[in-house]
C-alpha cells in the first residue's frame, strides 16, 4: 500500500439533489448509470451509481455543489443538444471522445530568443523549460529548450502526445528512453534525435546531469495523455509500424554523415525526419565547410524556419530587422516571406535547422 493514500478503497463524486427519485431516474435512464447501492430502503435519501468509469453518490439534502459532468462521446450531436441540466442542477456536457487535431492559422513573425534573457520554468515531470517561440506563431508551433540539471531517474510515466509532429534533439548529456514497439530502452546521446510520431507511447527513464534537449512540436497546444494500462518495453519489435501516417526515427549522430547543404559553403547532417513524418518536418545539423562560407543567402520560405545555435556564433542579417548576432543557446525563427543572409559565422558554428513543412521530398 502507498503510505500517501492509506486505506483508500474507492472514490466517488457527491452530488446534491432535492428529490432523489427524479434525479436517480435521470442518471440511470437517460445517461446509463447503474445503481450500486441505495438507502434507506423505506425512504431512500442516498444512492451510489457507477458507469462510464465514474462513481457518483446522489445525496438528498446535502450542501455539495451540483457541478458539471462532462461525457466524452463517439457522436455528441446524437444527444440532440450538447448540454443538459439534470433535475438536481448538475450540468451535463457532451463532447467528442477524440476531438480532431486543430491546427491554428499561422501568425508569422521574426523571433529572436536569447538564452541569456529567457526565463526558465518547471514543467511536466520536474523538467526545466525555456520557450524558443514565445508567441508560438499563433499557436501553430512550439519549440522548447528543456533541461534536467541534476540527472538520475526521471519521474515520468508511459504517455503519448496528440500532435501533428514532434521531434526531440539532444543538445548535451544523455537521456534514457523507451518507445512502444521499438525494442528495449536506449540512450539518446548528444547529437542524436528522435521523431515521435503521433500517439506513440513512450517514457523518459533517466538522464545524465546537465541534460539539454530541443523539442519542437505542432500544434503548440496539445494533449499529453497517460497510458497506465501499457507497460514498456512492449514485447514486439515493429520498426516500420505506422503511427498516424508516420514512423518512429532514432537518428544516431555517430553513424551519420554530412553532405552539402542548400546554402553554399555549408554542410548538413540530415536527421532523416522528412520521409518518416510524411513531409511534416525536416531537420538537420549545419556546419560551415570552408572559412569563406559567408556571406550567403538564406530563405527557406517554410511556415516554420527555426535556427538554434548549438555551438559557436552567427550573424544573420535582413533588410527588415538588421543584423542579429546569435550565440550558443540562442534561437531565431524567420517568417516565410523574409529573405536573410549569413554575414558572419565562427569556424566552430553548429546550427540546428527545423523546417515545417519539410522541403519537397
Amino acid at each position: 500500500m502507498d503510505d500517501a493514500q492509506p486505506g483508500i478503497q474507492s472514490a466517488e463524486v457527491v452530488l446534491p439533489c432535492a428529490e432523489l427519485a427524479e434525479t436517480l431516474a435521470f442518471f440511470t435512464t437517460r445517461l446509463g448509470f447503474r445503481v450500486e447501492s441505495i438507502h434507506p430502503a423505506d425512504d431512500p435519501s442516498a444512492a451510489l451509481l457507477s458507469g462510464h468509469g465514474l462513481r457518483l453518490r446522489l445525496e438528498r439534502g446535502t450542501q455539495a455543489a451540483a457541478g458539471t459532468l462532462r461525457c466524452a462521446c463517439s457522436d455528441p450531436d446524437a444527444w440532440g443538444a450538447r448540454e443538459f441540466v439534470a433535475p438536481n442542477g448538475t450540468r451535463i456536457e457532451f463532447v467528442a471522445a477524440r476531438p480532431p487535431l486543430v491546427l491554428p492559422p499561422l501568425a508569422p513573425e521574426f523571433v529572436v530568443a536569447r538564452e541569456a534573457e529567457a526565463p526558465w520554468h518547471t514543467g511536466r515531470a520536474g523538467m526545466r523549460y525555456r520557450d524558443l517561440l514565445p508567441g508560438r506563431l499563433g499557436g501553430r508551433f512550439i519549440a522548447s529548450h528543456i533541461a534536467i540539471p541534476e540527472g538520475g531517474p526521471v519521474a515520468d510515466y508511459v504517455h503519448f502526445h496528440r500532435v501533428r509532429f514532434q521531434l526531440i534533439y539532444c543538445r548535451a548529456g544523455w537521456v534514457r528512453v523507451v518507445y512502444e514497439d521499438q525494442g528495449e530502452p536506449f540512450v539518446l546521446a548528444a547529437g542524436d534525435c528522435v521523431l515521435q510520431p503521433p500517439e506513440i507511447r513512450h517514457q523518459v527513464l533517466s538522464s545524465s546531469a546537465g541534460l539539454e534537449v530541443i523539442e519542437v512540436s505542432c500544434p503548440a497546444e496539445h494533449e499529453t495523455v497517460a497510458d497506465h494500462a501499457l507497460t514498456l518495453p512492449t514485447p514486439q519489435l515493429r520498426r516500420e509500424r505506422d503511427f498516424g501516417g508516420q514512423r518512429f526515427v532514432h537518428h544516431r549522430a555517430a553513424a551519420a554523415r554530412s553532405r552539402a547543404w542548400s546554402v553554399p559553403g555549408f554542410e548538413a547532417r540530415d536527421l532523416e525526419l522528412a520521409a518518416a513524418s510524411a513531409g511534416a518536418v525536416h531537420a538537420c545539423v549545419v556546419r560551415p565547410r570552408v572559412a569563406s562560407a559567408v556571406p550567403a543567402a538564406y530563405h527557406p520560405a517554410s511556415e516554420l524556419s527555426l535556427l538554434v545555435v548549438l555551438a559557436g556564433a552567427l550573424t544573420l542579417r535582413s533588410n527588415e530587422h538588421g543584423a542579429q548576432r546569435l550565440s550558443a543557446g540562442d534561437a531565431c525563427a524567420l517568417p516565410p516571406a523574409l529573405a536573410a543572409e549569413f554575414v558572419e559565422c565562427s569556424r566552430d558554428l553548429e546550427l540546428l535547422e527545423v523546417l515545417s513543412p519539410a522541403p519537397r521530398l
